[in-house]
Formats: structure tokens, C-alpha cells, sequence
């Protein structure tokens, strides 16, 4: 009787944290910056706005006892609207904001995922995992380096520390 056994190749394991990739990549220091100036002129705007319906409303404030009342009337609708529209603004910059980090790091996830995908291949790796999703997991390598490299990116100086090889002693109980 002959049984068929099948043939599994053994697959590199390795992980990256795309994260700490992403941080360390110029273009999300550009990216970083352009938001930053993005967001200040947003909130120069909104301020722009603030700063108009006070002046509006000391003016209708000053004015409205020689107005009739239905200049007042149309003085009140449009400070109004002016109010609406001023109470909206927070929420419109969060939304801007949001559309504008897509728009700008959109491409830089894909460029860090092209490149992941790319060592994996060239580097024999049937797996890459997230480092920061595995709790347990078979031993792997750290490819960011490799991925770094790839993308001609120098990597920071890192600290490594070693998990303890034994847990620690309880206190006696006295």
C-alpha cells in the first residue's frame, strides 16, 4: 500500500510593524507638515469668521437704535445665519482634515506596502505578519530593516531590550 504524503516547502515567517515603517519614511514628515499647514489655515479661517460676526454684531449692537424695525429684522436673519454657519465650522475642518491626511498619506501607505510585498517576494518570505497584531506566533524575523533598505531609508538608532528569561519571585508571604 503506498500513501501519498504530501510536500509542504517551509515558509519564512517574518513581521514588520508598518506603523513604525511609515513613521520613519520622508514622505510622511512632508506629508506631516503639509497637514499641519493645512489645519492652521483652517483654524485661521474659522478664526476669520469669529472675528467677523463679533464686528457684525457690535455694529447691529451700535446701530440698531436708529434702524427700522425691519432693517433690524434682516440684520438679526443674517447674524444668525452667520452664527449657524460659524457653529458648523468645527466639524467641517475635522472632515477636511480627515480628506486631507487620506489624500496625502493614501500614497504613502502604498508605497510602504508595494515595498513590504517586494522584500517578502524577493527574501523568500511566505508570511508577514503586523508586529503589533501577534500575540503568539512562530519565531520570525523583523524585515523592517529589509524593507528600509529597499526603500533607501536609514533607520533610527534602536534600543533592544530582552524579555526576562524568568518571571519574577513572589513576595514571602509574612
Amino acid at each position: 500500500m503506498i500513501a501519498a504524503t504530501p510536500v509542504t516547502a517551509q515558509n519564512k515567517i517574518g513581521y514588520i510593524s508598518t506603523e513604525e515603517l511609515i513613521s520613519i519614511m520622508p514622505e510622511t514628515v512632508k506629508a506631516d507638515s503639509n497637514l499641519t499647514q493645512f489645519r492652521n489655515a483652517l483654524v485661521q479661517n474659522a478664526q476669520d469668521k469669529q472675528n467677523t460676526l463679533e464686528t457684525a454684531i457690535g455694529k447691529f449692537n451700535k446701530d440698531s437704535a436708529s434702524m427700522t424695525q425691519a432693517r433690524k429684522d434682516v440684520q438679526r436673519t443674517e447674524l444668525q445665519k452667520m452664527l449657524q454657519d460659524l457653529q458648523g465650522e468645527e466639524q467641517r475642518i475635522q472632515q477636511q482634515l480627515q480628506q486631507k491626511q487620506q489624500e496625502l498619506i493614501g500614497p504613502i501607505n502604498k508605497k510602504a506596502f508595494d515595498a513590504i510585498q517586494a522584500v517578502a517576494k524577493e527574501n523568500g518570505y511566505g508570511y508577514v505578519f503586523e508586529k503589533n497584531a501577534l500575540l503568539v506566533a512562530p519565531p520570525g524575523e523583523d524585515i523592517i530593516p529589509l524593507v528600509a533598505k529597499k526603500l533607501n531609508i536609514k533607520l533610527p538608532a534602536q534600543t533592544t531590550t530582552t524579555p526576562p528569561t524568568t518571571a519574577p519571585k513572589p513576595a514571602p508571604k509574612q
